[in-house]
């Protein structure tokens, strides 16, 4: 008997991970949506607004992604906590850790692990490749910048060579610790 309810118990915490898990998402805001703004969705996303955690395929206006979420946004402005993947837009935006690839007319990672391609570039902290016209870091760990204006502010002035360039360099500018 012990075991029965063992095993349904199991099987209730099992069922309850699946149902907060759903392969679909679409929205018109993040509370007007087929599923609520908690739900994890795992395929794909279609939104004006939304706002999930995902592992997904986003394409909307405005793809927001909550706590650590995976895959690729595509739209106006991608938002994000932390994030592993691409995200393409217009602007993109990662408060957190961001791991994976951002690509669009201005970008912002506060703690970016991979590639930006933008106009604007922004990171407080960079390990990876800025590309764009304006390329800043606070801090780089290994990080190179390759833009008109290139500003890495832990730098100093030429005085870390060849680990670091300086403080503010056109055409590139980088950071090895």
């Amino acid at each position: 008997m012990k075991r029965m309810m063992i095993v349904a118990v199991g099987c209730v915490v099992v069922a309850g991970a699946y149902a907060e898990s759903k392969s679909f998402q679409a929205s018109l805001t993040p509370d007007i949506a087929i599923h609520s703004k908690d739900t994890h969705i795992k395929g794909v996303a279609l939104s004006i607004w939304g706002e999930n955690p995902q592992s997904a395929l986003a394409i909307g206006f405005v793809n927001g992604s909550s706590g650590d979420s995976v895959g690729l946004s595509w739209g106006l402005l991608n938002y994000a906590e932390n994030y592993k993947g691409v995200q393409w837009a217009f602007a993109n935006c990662a408060t957190g850790k961001f791991v994976g690839w951002q690509g669009g007319c201005v970008n912002f990672a506060e703690d970016l692990t991979g590639l930006q391609t933008g106009t604007v570039n922004l990171a407080n902290k960079l390990t990876g490749l800025q590309l764009g016209m304006v390329n800043y870091a606070k801090t780089a760990e290994s990080g190179v910048q390759i833009g008109l204006v290139n500003i890495i502010e832990s730098n100093g002035w030429f005085d870390g060579l060849p680990d670091e360039l300086a403080k503010g360099m056109v055409f590139v500018n980088w950071r090895f610790e």
